[in-house]
């Protein structure tokens, strides 16, 4: 089994913050399912989640898997039906963290990431040895302006930031997504 077996990513639209720092609830984009599930499957992820509470984000969500995985799209791509197979909907993340620690009969290590560094910092290379070792880690990934602190108090680590040797960093979720995935899975 591929180390990638024993990471799962979540893409979470809530809770995160808007550019004032504010509590809000985020729109889920069809691109960003698209690409990470892509880039999830080439790299052999178990899971990839979407957290949102919201009934019509889910409705979305659902009606766009549907196209995908039992309709017209997945007969005239089935690559793009196999990398979609990854996606679960939640509404939230204790509930997340609970359905991984049923099904895998372990709690994750919850690892989030963030454009600034935050302390409490898991080196990549640390964290490649335990995916190695089997152990179950759960990623994080923030919509808009980054995770929320309600979303940051069931974590145990962080990624460090990535970085372009340059003064900006706004990288866009599916491109932070891909970087992660390459930095933790990628066979050298």
């Amino acid at each position: 089994m591929s180390a990638g077996k024993w990471l799962e990513v979540a893409l979470v639209h809530y809770p995160v913050n808007n550019r004032r720092g504010e509590l809000i609830g985020s729109a889920v984009t069809n691109l960003d399912i698209h690409d990470i599930a892509r880039t999830g499957r080439t790299y052999g992820i178990d899971r990839f989640h979407l957290v949102t509470p919201y009934a019509d984000q889910q409705s979305l969500v659902a009606e766009l898997l549907a196209h995908w995985l039992t309709g017209r799209g997945g007969e005239l791509n089935p690559a793009r039906k196999e990398a979609l197979q990854l996606v679960r909907v939640v509404p939230d993340l204790a509930g997340l963290y609970a359905e991984i620690t049923a099904r895998r009969g372990e709690a994750p290590l919850v690892v989030a990431t963030s454009a600034r560094a935050q302390g409490r910092e898991i080196a990549y290379q640390d964290l490649q040895k335990r995916l190695a070792e089997g152990g179950t880690t759960l990623i994080l990934l923030g919509t808009a302006w980054g995770l929320a602190p309600e979303a940051l108090e069931g974590v145990d680590a962080f990624l460090p930031p990535i970085s372009g040797g340059g003064d900006y960093n706004h990288l866009p979720v599916r491109s932070a997504a891909a970087i992660i995935m390459d930095r933790l899975l990628a066979v050298t």
